[in-house]
């Protein structure tokens, strides 16, 4: 399993977001983004392959960009939130889970398990 991995929940219909693409980038040395990795979320919403499986996440910076306008288009929905950014810090080597709750006029996020 990835290192950081990412739940997305369509509150407005009650399902899991299949299809949202979500891009996973680091601070680097500079303080300037770099994209590390990118996938979608599978059926069940979930995105578990962001990070080889085996490789830590290092201590730092990182955020996960979710391109909730083209999910909701798909539906045949307009978004206030063509795109949800989550930063977070990496203190340790650990798992770090980041689910998204997400409807077109909010969204919400915390540290799962």
């Amino acid at each position: 399993m990835s290192a950081i991995t990412t739940h997305v929940l369509d509150t407005s219909r009650g399902v899991p977001a299949a299809g949202v693409r979500v891009e996973l980038e680091q601070m680097d040395a500079h303080d300037q983004w770099k994209p590390i990795a990118q996938g979608s979320t599978d059926a069940e919403g979930r995105l578990r392959t962001l990070m080889p499986a085996g490789t830590a996440a290092l201590p730092g910076s990182y955020r996960l960009r979710f391109d909730t306008k083209t999910y909701f288009e798909a539906q045949g929905l307009a978004t206030f939130y063509p795109t949800v950014t989550v930063a977070f810090s990496v203190a340790s080597d650990a798992h770090y889970h980041v689910p998204l709750l997400v409807s077109p006029f909010g969204y919400s996020t915390y540290r799962g398990s």
